[in-house]
């Protein structure tokens, strides 16, 4: 073992000299499998992109430096690959040895030679398409892992596929969820050692989450952690569930009508493997709101209920608890600490420190002492007021009181809302800048404390909250200056001094995830259509590329035969692209989804095909002859059922049937067929008679003729200015 790795180590310093000239790639190991060895190694692995963050540090820094500020205006498209789903793409792809392997919506895998574009082999796991209605943020999938001569999948349905990495073919699946519960999986597996460790979502829809390890031979399940207690906790029971029992009302989590309280690990994780410690990750609660989860003996909410909103470092072979890091205590925000996690070693105050850095969405930068959990620092990277700040010696948030809605009772305008300050889309890190690379976004929320809020276990979103996007007045320039105030920006942070370097504003909150690399340049797309290079010391944009549509995956770059290529998913989607607000997103950047794999490189020819005209059919919805008390109930129920996928106020962002256009708003009988009887479920459109009675499906239909009459007003004053 000592041999291969010193000899693959050789190898590598050889080729490190310069890509150009290089007989053998650095890292390829001539169809070779993917163990250990490559994977410790895949920092000084030039040509390829084996991990999901590149390294276990999640660094997603690339030494190639072909390509560079001096000629990265010479980039160009040299191959591109159309996707057959329209749905969201957000995955990282992996390369080895000259192939290019990507997951897309709807959890698909595709494998192209890296260099030319040509199609390998492909893979359709047929995820049921009612499976789309547990997805709270899209049915994406962020990757792959590899191991041995396979590669890793997770699908949105909650499977753990093995394939054969040169023909796609099964060599074994193992089912790691409840599928009768609103379990899915869309992050990327990660491999340590032959286990392949995978979490899940579900926390909206009133799940219990744990991170689970897999024997990447047979798909043997090895080990599980529970995130959060489930109120039967005993003497037992691991003494970090005890602890954890401590902190919340077990009470309403061992009840007959149990909320499952959340705490889904659906993406971040990191190794190091000097501590042997992996970093997980952890999300909300369910219910959103801690005083339905938590509630005390005043019926506000108590306890930090641990570990939500966590970083948790265990033991990889084991599942053993370590450490933990509360991000957000009792959180109640949807602020998940399951942005992501990167390791670096850098000097702090005169020493050399081994830290862990995150960017959650409560707002704040936190660098840890990666070893012991310990707090070094944290401050705000975008605006916040829900705290004043990080108390130095405790590490918990200072918070203010009025921007906790489940004790005071009232809403409260809270930012960052649950967008968050960064969400999913990875960051990067450039160790000679020593800087951190962050796709931000600035977008408040109103959360309003929902009455006589019960859980349903069924379907739809449980948050004990309306989050009143619904609540903006239909006016053209009301709506206008909305959308004004929502903000992307990449943001260059230094995490030393926990200061802004520079950062760029972009069209739209929904920035995508970043590449660095050593020829000084950032790379990042957009929901405004373009992928942009940035000068990584001062951020100007030094090259950008019409995609035609949004591009929120993040970057990757690799080498093949000497020569440097930049890949990057396109398609817009995910939580903003589906969820939100389809007439702010206009406002910002009206764009739809055209999904591909673009492909660059210098010297590269390749035009895209012009893009395809959209047209969008005027709004002729039928008389709003509804009551207000039928729309107000049909309000209430929208947003809790609809909402994920229809967007806010009923309008349409392009990933969706837009409902204000539907011609079902026409009968009572029809939208009664589609919504109580489940005749679309094959599409996703399932039945939703165990939630919703046919009096509450017939006011979502007035909800919605009323909204479409309301735009139809709006589309008018627009066309008369």
């Amino acid at each position: 073992m000592l041999r291969v790795r010193r000899e693959f180590t050789m190898a590598v310093t050889a080729c490190l000299v310069g890509v150009a000239g290089c007989s053998q790639e650095p890292g390829s190991n001539s169809g070779d499998r993917v163990r250990a060895e490559q994977l410790l190694a895949a920092g000084e692995d030039a040509a390829n992109w084996i991990s999901h963050g590149r390294t276990y540090s999640e660094q997603r820094f690339s030494p190639l430096k072909a390509v560079n500020t001096n000629n990265v205006d010479e980039l160009g498209l040299t191959w591109f690959a159309d996707m057959d789903t329209a749905r969201g793409q957000e995955a990282t792809p992996l390369v080895i040895d000259g192939k290019i392997y990507i997951t897309t919506a709807w959890s698909k895998v595709k494998a192209y030679n890296a260099a030319t574009g040509e199609p390998l082999w492909d893979y359709d796991p047929e995820v049921p398409g009612e499976t789309a209605v547990k997805a709270c943020c899209d049915t994406v999938n962020r990757g792959l892992a590899t191991w041995g001569d396979r590669l890793y999948l997770g699908t949105l349905d909650g499977r753990l596929v093995a394939l054969d990495r040169d023909t796609g073919a099964v060599e074994w699946e193992t089912v790691t969820v409840d599928q009768e519960q609103n379990y899915t999986i869309t992050g990327a597996p990660r491999i340590v050692d032959g286990m392949v460790i995978i979490g899940n979502g579900g926390a909206e829809f009133g799940v219990r989450g744990y991170v689970a390890a897999y024997d990447a031979d047979d798909g043997d399940e090895l080990w599980r952690f529970y995130t959060v207690p489930n109120g039967k906790e005993d003497d037992a029971s691991p003494d970090y569930l005890q602890a954890a029992a401590e902190t919340w009302n077990t009470d309403v989590l061992a009840g007959d009508t149990s909320i499952g309280g959340g705490g889904t690990a659906w993406d971040s994780m990191a190794y190091d493997p000097d501590l042997d410690l992996l970093y997980i990750g952890v999300g909300n609660g369910s219910p959103w709101n801690r005083a339905y989860r938590s509630p005390g003996e005043d019926g506000t909410g108590e306890g930090d209920n641990l570990y939500l909103s966590s970083i948790v470092a265990v033991r990889p072979k084991t599942g053993e608890y370590v450490w933990h890091y509360q991000t957000t205590p009792g959180e109640t925000w949807d602020f998940t600490a399951t942005q992501h996690i990167m390791l670096a070693d850098m000097e702090i105050e005169g020493k050399t420190r081994k830290v862990l850095m995150q960017a959650p969405k409560n707002g704040f930068f936190y660098v840890l002492d990666r070893e012991t959990g310990e707090f070094i620092s944290g401050e705000p990277y975008v605006p916040v007021n829900w705290a004043s700040g990080i108390d130095p010696k405790t590490g918990r948030p200072i918070e203010i009181a009025e921007a906790r809605v489940d004790i005071t009772g009232k809403p409260a305008l809270v930012t960052p809302g649950a967008m968050g300050g960064h969400n999913w889309h990875p960051m990067a890190y450039h160790p000679d800048e020593n800087l951190v690379y962050i796709p931000a976004m600035e977008a408040a929320l109103l959360y309003t404390p929902a009455k006589n809020w019960k859980a349903d276990r069924a379907i739809g979103w449980n948050l004990g909250f309306r989050i009143a996007t619904e609540d903006l007045p239909s006016d053209l320039n009301f709506r206008r200056e909305v959308a004004g105030a929502i903000k992307g920006r990449l943001i260059a942070w230094d995490p030393v001094k926990q200061e802004q370097r520079w950062s760029v504003e972009h069209p739209g909150p929904w920035n995508g995830g970043v590449l660095a690399t050593a020829g000084g340049l950032v790379f990042q797309g957009n929901s405004g259509s373009a992928f942009n290079a940035f000068d990584a010391q001062t951020g100007e944009i030094l090259w950008t590329f019409a995609a035609q549509t949004g591009v929120v995956a993040p970057p990757v770059t690799y080498s093949v035969d000497g020569e440097q290529f930049i890949a990057v998913l396109a398609g817009w989607g995910g939580t903003w692209g589906l969820g939100g607000d389809g007439e702010i997103i206009a406002a910002q950047a009206p764009v739809r989804n055209i999904s591909r794999l673009l492909v660059f490189k210098l010297g590269g020819a390749i035009e895209l095909p012009e893009a395809p005209d959209f047209e969008t059919l005027p709004l002729d919805p039928p008389a709003d002859k509804a009551s207000a008390e039928t729309i107000a109930l049909g309000f209430d129920k929208y947003e809790r059922y609809c909402l994920a996928c229809h967007s806010a106020s009923a309008v349409g962002s392009g990933l969706i049937p837009d409902l204000r256009r539907s011609g079902a708003l026409e009968s009572r009988s029809v939208w009664q067929s589609i919504v109580h009887d489940g005749i679309l479920s094959a599409n996703g459109m399932v039945s939703f008679k165990q939630s919703l009675s046919p009096e509450e499906i017939e006011a979502i239909r007035g909800y919605v003729i009323h909204r479409a009459n309301e735009d139809k007003a709006m589309d008018a004053q627009r066309k008369a200015e």
